[in-house]
């Protein structure tokens, strides 16, 4: 048997998620096919290289992707297409202590920090911000002399514009805020993601240092501080300025800042944890960088302005004979693959367009990359080893070990050929605690020789949508298979649902390739509908009793055994590691909390649990068949759920009814005319114990093409105003003072007056601004949504005015594909957000990237 009849991954066929996934979210003018994706992005990586070298490169990155060594998702869509966004998945940028222009320490300031980020996500990269340097609530502030406001409002802006803008791809922007331990709003930090609709756009985590972990451990008390003065409230309360010129806000035992800290991600799935000083203490680049925080999904600890360059090796591609007695790993094939992905990766930083010259200067300074994997779990199961066995870790640590090994071999010789990064310094890069310090001699020397290309070179992200798309649904990144094979409703576009199953690749492999014949339609329908036998031959089989017994999913293992394989795995990583530690619901508290100090205890970097309740919503799982239930008992009172105040992350995926109203006035300057839209959406909620259903404004825009230079400020008002529709404030306050805007230029003119004897006389405005609230407001008011004076209309006139006008245009949506629920599977709860696909509030956090319970969709990951 040759090596390409060996290897199994290679003769499946596409699954339909996977060729659905590739359409959408990757292929660019009229690809249809991984293949066609990979030569795309071949010759635009390639392009980096000397005019005569293009050519071989192109060919050897376009083979090395069919092997198995492709990029990350920002480099998949847009390199070599020409679109100017950035191929670097995720950004950190610095936020001073400034509004605007830059703190003292040479930071930007908050709104300066906002644009840049806005700035970078629109460009398609998400975002990591630590807010520690933002002075705390209640300190005092010399220009206005008042109280600040502290971070966690600031952070409030910076996830509505997160929400509002929509990055190159449509795709919306990741971002990560940490705040450190000794911050005095840290307890404000800890408990905001408990408001529902907070923060909907961030992932949050706490950066923790080794003197805290210690309070700790020995009940101490533990100071929160910060160099801004307090105003003289807090002074007043006990406030004092320390020796090193820190000011003490307040003292609180750290034990009680750890368990709000530990009962909030119980409950809420976050705050992460960073520990910092583990970061920073092994950092190649400790001589001239400190890391403060990390990207959305932090695996990449970065400085300020750094980047995520990424690109994940697909694992299962180099099993050969898989689920046999001689079934091994390729590390040849693997190290070779791993060592031109470093020059991939490489050239990537000097094709992507950046977003701002400070990224590109951060990048080209030190030219970070991570090379990863994808599909740890997959390639186990088929070596025939359990995740959570001893011979599963030492597998997966050999495996970590020879791509460390081949990517800084790869980088000492690129380096001989194009030099090192200009950072470099041979002595403090390899100074004794430093990840490179750790090294072979051999490596050590080269690097001492040569230098070396990248500072750093290794990160293990989760892959999402990329390893639907390009790896058959292999387990994502270091993860576990998380379900062997569901069944799947997707959307059709002319209406209806179609359902189809989607597999796991090494169930699929396993399956198809090496299963009974006689079993293989059985196995396949009793994985999909989540039935723990079946029944073949004239026999019944258990699933558990025909699968090998290296299937275990990531909710089959305890949460040690989780937090074994990061620690297994992590010496051989020079940034960090994405990884959830998945627990059930009924985990013990105290079991929950010593998985975080056993991380700490392990010199992990950080650590990410996943709790499934009330509150997160269920994930897909693979289980038994429930038990019976009870007679259920008298439904309890639906309790009050005011529509007009519900918030959204974003406008509802696909046509939204809309009104487009030409507006004219006059000014100063003469006539202007501007044409202004008002989308509206449909919003469940109940009132006086019953469900209505209403229409809401949610977004309010002008459409591209009129924006003159006078003009901008009103898609500035139009953004503000989709922000306020959706965050479930007030529309009709909002143009209430829009209309009570006063400027210099004199009177606008916009709209009729009726008198009472029915003549009509001309309406004065005192701003340009004032008669676009005007004019809006009377869109509401046709629209039926305000009152004729530019009240809100009370959500039982809305829900009735919307039944009317469903009566006279009533539309017959049967699905006949919409099956009921099989037995085992996942329970819907509603509590998570919209899947785009399907449209059930089912889309959860699970592995770093959101995936639907109820259709199995795979959204935006970090």
């Amino acid at each position: 048997m040759d090596m390409k009849e060996q290897n199994l991954s290679a003769a499946l066929a596409p699954q339909q998620v996977t060729v659905d996934t590739l359409l959408e979210k990757y292929a660019k003018s009229g690809e249809t096919s991984a293949t066609e994706i990979y030569a795309r992005v071949a010759a635009g990586v390639a392009a980096a290289e000397p005019e005569h070298l293009r050519a071989r490169y192109k060919k050897e990155f376009f083979d090395n992707m069919v092997a198995g060594a492709i990029g990350a998702g920002r480099i998949m869509s847009a390199a070599g297409t020409g679109i100017r966004a950035t191929l670097a998945n995720c950004f950190v940028q610095p936020v001073g202590d400034a509004v605007m222009g830059t703190d003292e320490d040479g930071y930007p300031g908050i709104y300066v920090a906002l644009l840049e980020a806005a700035e970078t996500m629109r460009r398609g990269g998400g975002v990591g911000y630590d807010m520690s340097r933002i002075r705390p609530k209640g300190a005092f502030v010399k220009g206005t002399h008042s109280s600040a406001s502290g971070p966690c409002s600031y952070m409030d802006v910076f996830d509505k514009s997160c929400q509002t803008v929509e990055s190159a791809g449509a795709r919306r922007g990741a971002q990560m805020g940490v705040l450190r331990i000794d911050h005095p709003d840290i307890l404000e930090f800890i408990t905001a993601k408990r408001e529902p609709g907070r923060w909907n756009n961030f992932n949050v985590s706490v950066g923790i240092v080794e003197g805290f972990m210690q309070a700790v451990q020995t009940g101490a008390d533990w100071q929160l501080v910060h160099k801004a003065e307090p105003a003289q409230a807090a002074k007043d309360a006990g406030a004092f300025r320390r020796d090193d010129g820190l000011w003490v806000y307040k003292t609180v035992p750290a034990k009680q800042i750890w368990d709000t800290i530990m009962r909030s991600t119980y409950e809420f799935a976050e705050p992460g944890i960073l520990f910092l000083d583990n970061m920073n203490r092994d950092n190649n680049l400790r001589y001239c960088e400190t890391i403060e925080a990390t990207n959305p999904c932090a695996e990449e600890p970065l400085p300020k302005y750094g980047c995520c360059d990424l690109g994940p090796v697909i694992l299962p591609n180099f099993v050969r004979n898989a689920f046999t007695a001689s079934a091994e790993f390729d590390y040849a094939a693997f190290a070779a693959a791993v060592a031109l992905q470093v020059r991939f990766l490489d050239n990537v930083l000097d094709v992507t367009h950046w977003p701002l010259p400070q990224q590109q200067e951060e990048a080209h300074a030190k030219r970070r990359i991570g090379v990863g994997y994808t599909g740890l779990g997959d390639a186990l199961i088929m070596l025939n080893l359990r995740y959570d066995s001893e011979q599963g870790r030492e597998a997966a640590g050999q495996i970590t070990r020879c791509m460390r090994d081949a990517a800084y071999t790869a980088s000492t010789a690129l380096a001989a050929e194009k030099g090192a990064f200009p950072k470099f310094d041979a002595a403090e890069y390899l100074a004794e605690g430093t990840f490179a310090s750790r090294l072979p001699e051999s490596i050590k020397a080269e690097i001492r020789a040569h230098g070396i290309r990248n500072s750093h070179l290794l990160a293990i992200a989760p892959t999402g949508t990329v390893s639907l798309a390009f790896a058959d649904n292999a387990s994502g990144g270091i993860e576990p298979a998380f379900s062997l094979a569901y069944n799947r409703k997707k959307r059709l576009k002319e209406g209806g649902h179609a359902m189809y199953a989607v597999k796991d690749h090494a169930f699929r492999v396993f399956s198809e390739k090496v299963c009974e014949p006689k079993l293989r339609d059985g196995l396949i329908a009793a994985v999909c509908n989540y039935n723990a036998s079946f029944d073949a031959d004239g026999k019944t089989y258990a699933v558990k009793d025909v699968l090998p017994s290296s299937f275990v999913t990531a909710l089959e293992m305890p949460a040690s055994e989780h937090l074994a394989m990061m620690r297994a795995v992590q010496p051989y990583i020079d940034t960090s590691i994405s990884k959830t530690v998945n627990v059930p619901e009924d985990y013990p508290y105290d079991d929950f909390k010593g998985l975080y100090m056993a991380a700490w205890r392990a010199g992990l970097k950080g650590l990410a649990t996943y709790r499934p309740n009330s509150i997160l919503g269920s994930v897909l799982s693979v289980g038994a068949p429930a038990p019976a239930s009870t007679p259920a008992a008298a439904p309890a009172p639906l309790a009050e759920d005011d529509p007009l105040r519900k918030q959204f992350d974003n406008r509802r995926e696909g046509e939204l009814e809309g009104v487009t109203s030409k507006v004219e006035y006059m000014t100063h300057e003469g006539k202007r005319s501007v044409y202004l839209v008002v989308n509206f959406q449909r919003v469940d909620g109940i009132v006086g114990g019953k469900p209505v259903t209403i229409e809401r404004p949610v977004e309010f825009f002008m459409p591209a093409g009129q924006m003159g230079e006078g003009q901008q400020w009103i898609s500035s008002n139009m953004r503000l105003l989709s922000m306020v529709a959706r965050s479930g404030g007030s529309v009709a306050k909002a143009l209430t003072n829009m209309r009570e805007v006063v400027w210099d230029k004199g009177q606008v003119r916009c709209g009729l007056v009726v008198k009472d004897d029915g003549g009509k006389v001309p309406m004065f405005h005192d701003s340009e601004v004032a008669a676009i609230g005007y004019a809006l407001q009377r869109i509401l008011i046709k629209r039926g949504f305000l009152d004729s004076v530019g009240n809100q209309v009370p959500v039982r006139k809305l829900a009735e005015r919307l039944a009317r006008r469903d009566e006279e245009f009533a539309m017959n949506d049967n699905d006949p594909a919409a099956a009921s629920r099989p037995p085992g599977a996942p329970t819907l709860n509603g509590a998570g957000k919209k899947c785009p696909e399907c449209g059930a509030h089912e889309l959860h956090k699970v592995d770093g990237c959101h995936k639907c319970s109820n259709c199995g969709h795979v959204g935006s990951c970090g």
